[in-house]
């Protein structure tokens, strides 16, 4: 298996060696690791873990290259292994999230923190890292801003199984329409998706997050009137089979918010001569607000 974490101090190779057999539980002769000094003809390319070790500019001062053998038991996940490196050598390190943006990581701390960070590099030649922001204060980055990271939020893979159905039945009965931006079709599976993620993670207390964008819990808003409007541009059995999906998403949504007359829209900026044009959904809100 392979791991790409990212150092915020420089470490030598003897440190990287030792981190990594203390956290792997493997004898120090069984870890090989290199930089870029090394004669490759004189590493143990039969040891259990590999690692290669680079320099990098910026607030990132070395990256790791790792791989473990199958051999070695149990196989770590990334989020753990970088973790419990992390605290044997006294380091904060970033690895990749699971998330679109190429900006998206994790950090984890030396006591133990895992945050979320993201990380810019230049265009330079020799690329220049910048943590750009972390969502809990790093003793280490001290002057890196600490704020909610809002497009992580966004690109979180939320299971929306009644979505995914009606978007299985639609394939079958109008494909074309169902794959053409704008088309009724299209549109009912979006909506239907993107209400059902933010219902999910209300009933997840927003997990994993922990919070949610005031701009994306407005536009997902937005995404359920619109399937109000698009009902009536569908056939008679599709609408059926949206509202079979929709129905329990709604009454969900209902349970798990609180009757609201004009806190959420003005929150969210809408003005209250503009209530006819939306649903009830509007007229409820989460407790508390979850940015």
């Amino acid at each position: 298996m392979t791991y790409n974490l990212l150092s915020v101090q420089p470490l030598d190779v003897a440190t990287v060696a030792a981190a990594l057999a203390q956290c792997l539980q493997v004898r120090a002769q069984e870890v090989d690791v290199a930089d870029e000094t090394t004669d490759q003809d004189l590493r143990n390319w039969d040891a259990l873990v590999l690692c290669e070790t680079a320099r990098v500019r910026g607030d990132v001062a070395t990256s790791l290259d790792i791989y473990i053998q199958d051999s070695v038991q149990p196989q770590p996940a990334e989020r753990e292994l970088a973790s419990a490196f992390a605290q044997a050598a006294g380091t904060a390190v970033l690895f990749p999230a699971e998330e679109t943006p190429p900006s998206a990581y994790w950090l984890a701390t030396a006591e133990g923190l895992v945050t979320r960070a993201r990380l810019y590099g230049s265009d330079d030649e020799e690329p220049r890292l910048t943590i750009d922001r972390v969502e809990t204060p790093v003793g280490q980055l001290p002057h890196v801003t600490v704020a909610r990271i809002p497009e992580i939020v966004r690109e979180l893979k939320i299971a929306t199984p009644l979505a995914d159905a009606f978007a299985a039945h639609l394939q079958r009965l109008q494909p074309e329409e169902t794959s053409t931006p704008g088309a009724p079709a299209w549109t009912a599976r979006t909506c239907l998706g993107a209400w059902e993620k933010l219902v999910r993670q209300l009933e997840a207390a927003w997990a994993p997050s922990g919070w949610y964008p005031q701009d994306l819990y407005r536009e997902r808003l937005e995404a359920r009137d619109k399937l109000e409007q698009v009902c009536t541009q569908l056939p008679e059995n599709i609408t059926v089979l949206l509202h079979n999906s929709l129905d329990p998403l709604d009454a969900l949504f209902a349970e798990l918010t609180v009757e609201d007359t004009d806190l959420l829209r003005k929150e969210l900026g809408r003005l209250e001569d503009a209530a006819a044009e939306h649903g009830w959904w509007w007229n409820r809100r989460p407790e508390p607000l979850p940015w």
